[in-house]
């Protein structure tokens, strides 16, 4: 009788290797099916409205005058050699290689394993640093705070299982939010249906952007300067209303 757990301790650890094999499959497939969140903005669709900006004011309590998300209009020409009119929605590109995280001193901008690249506010001194790296103009230092903000993707909504507020009030559905590591999301499928003719803002910088634009201005690739509707409410000596 003594023999009998013995006997059973030897056939379970020498089972266990084959479990754990099996075990391992479904492991590393949850691992290649975490969530990248990604952006995909169609300027055809944009028509400047502010909605986008003003619903992310609100939902992140942005100080006046300070937005995590534009909309710049410019003046551009035409192949006729007219002057037309070109949209430029802009917002943090949570880049693959970010720029904003290696010039932080304190480890306060970090990138989490979904994409989205975000701020420790409790680390963060306020130096301006990443600011000054981040080469699409996407972050300042929140006068409230003292710390350095940005577009977060609205993660806290995305953790909800909600879109964030710029693309929830797109009047014009310009903008499409997803997973681009689940090939059934809708951004995933537009991206692939717009292959070769998708875009992202200063390509040079090298920061592997994962806000991608569809229908963007050849002469605006490089620019992230430019004012927006709201820009200008809040520029001193304007008259509301």
């Amino acid at each position: 009788m003594s023999s009998h757990p013995d006997l059973s301790r030897r056939a379970f650890f020498t089972a266990l290797p084959a479990v754990t094999a099996g075990l391992a499959v479904p492991a590393q497939a949850a691992e290649d099916s975490k969530p990248h969140w990604s952006m995909l903005v169609d300027t055809r669709r944009c028509i400047a409205c502010q909605a986008c900006t003003m619903a992310c004011s609100m939902e992140n309590a942005s100080p006046e005058g300070e937005f995590r998300t534009v909309v710049a209009t410019y003046a551009v020409s035409t192949q006729e050699g007219k002057t037309g009119l070109a949209v430029l929605p802009r917002l943090c590109n949570h880049c693959e290689q970010p720029p904003c995280i290696p010039v932080c001193p304190v480890g306060a901008t970090f990138k989490r394993e979904d994409g989205i690249v975000l701020v420790d506010g409790e680390r963060c001194v306020g130096c301006a640093y990443c600011v000054q790296a981040c080469p699409y103009d996407a972050r300042f230092v929140n006068h409230h705070t003292g710390k350095a903000d940005k577009c977060t993707f609205c993660s806290h909504r995305v953790e909800a299982g909600l879109l964030p507020a710029c693309v929830e009030t797109c009047v014009g559905g310009a903008r499409i939010f997803g997973d681009v590591n689940d090939p059934q999301s809708d951004i995933s499928q537009r991206l692939k249906a717009a292959e070769g003719k998708t875009r992202v803002l200063k390509p040079e910088a090298g920061t592997n952007p994962h806000v991608f634009y569809i229908g963007l201005d050849d002469q605006l690739s490089g620019r992230v300067d430019g004012v927006s509707a709201a820009d200008m409410m809040w520029r001193p000596g304007h008259q509301g209303g």
